[in-house]
This record gives C-alpha cells, sequence and structure tokens, in this order.
C-alpha cells in the first residue's frame, strides 16, 4: 500500500498519508490544521467561485480554519455547528450526522444566537472535504431549522464520487484509493 498521496491543489503541493477505511480501499488524508499557508490559499481560491453570501457556516472541528480565513478575506461572519452543546449555548438545534471519517454517529448543535445569525441570510457552507455528504446534509439541515437561505456549498476537495456531485463547488478531486 502507498503510504502517501501526492495532493496539488490551490497552487500548493502536499503529501498526504493513507488511510485505510477497509473493503480494499483507502482515503488520503487532508487535514488543514496547522498549514497557514494551505489555509489561506485554498480559503481565496473558495472564494473566487462562491456566490454572493452573507454568512459562512461550518461544522466543528477541520471547517473552522477554513471557514475563519474565508471570513477574514471577505469581511464576512461565520457560525460553527458544535459537536456538543456548551454551557452558553441557550436553546440550541440539533441534527444527526455519520460521517466517514468518525466511528460512530455524532450530533451537530447550533445555539439559538448562532441560528438568529443564519435566520433570513445567505449562507456559504464550507468544509475541507466533502466526501459522503453526510455533514453537508446535516448542515443542510441545521441551515433550515434556522431559516436561512443556501446559496452555495463548497470545499477545498471533493472525494470520492462526491467530484461527480453538480451541487458543490470545489478546486480538486481526490480519489478513494485501491488496496
Amino acid at each position: 500500500m502507498m503510504e502517501t498521496y501526492t495532493l496539488k491543489v490551490a497552487g500548493l503541493t502536499r503529501e498526504l498519508p493513507v488511510c485505510s477505511i477497509g473493503n480494499d480501499l483507502a482515503f488520503a488524508a487532508f487535514i488543514m490544521f496547522s498549514d497557514v499557508e494551505m489555509t489561506i490559499a485554498a480559503a481565496g481560491e473558495l472564494l473566487k467561485k462562491a456566490p454572493e453570501f452573507d454568512v459562512i457556516l461550518t461544522s466543528e472541528a477541520k471547517g473552522i480554519p477554513l471557514a475563519y480565513e474565508a471570513a477574514r478575506q471577505s469581511g464576512k461572519n461565520y457560525v460553527v455547528a458544535r459537536k456538543s452543546v456548551k454551557l452558553y449555548m441557550k436553546d440550541p438545534v440539533s441534527v444527526n450526522v455519520k460521517s466517514i471519517t468518525t466511528a460512530e454517529e455524532q450530533m451537530l448543535y447550533l445555539s439559538a444566537d448562532d441560528a438568529a445569525l443564519l435566520r433570513g441570510k445567505r449562507v456559504l457552507i464550507l468544509d475541507d472535504v466533502i466526501s459522503t455528504g453526510e455533514s453537508l446534509s446535516a448542515l443542510e439541515d441545521l441551515l433550515r431549522t434556522a431559516g436561512g437561505e443556501l446559496v452555495g456549498k463548497g470545499a477545498v476537495l471533493a472525494e470520492g464520487d462526491a467530484a461527480e456531485r453538480d451541487d458543490i463547488f470545489f478546486l480538486e478531486k481526490l480519489p478513494l484509493l485501491k488496496i
């Protein structure tokens, strides 16, 4: 089995570790944490493809650096769907999510205050990788509950079959790998 996968995205090259997911399949793990150069470059390229929006929505945790940087570059706010309820979150709304990168089902939460930031706004959902689309669907459900208007869904990478979707925009394809 190959140990790394060479990714070229947003004018940068990275060697990604290859991780087995069983059934003779593996994925190349794209982790933007601590990669400031990649985060800045990818956010800028995604904003060039994005429709007009008022607020960015992402999920905890790997989408946060990207959403922050896109918000900084665009001058717009961002909201994070949390994976647990925090003491400061009043009247949270929640949805279930099952992601390819987590072992078990999780929940995503928005506080009433964050939901109010989305209500009536044009919202852009951003994430690092779209694979099965489960996390994306959960964010869409939260957005509907909050009363925001979805205007676009983007990611740095579209993994596997997600690259064939016509309802998202992304910078590069990331194949699932046969092992």
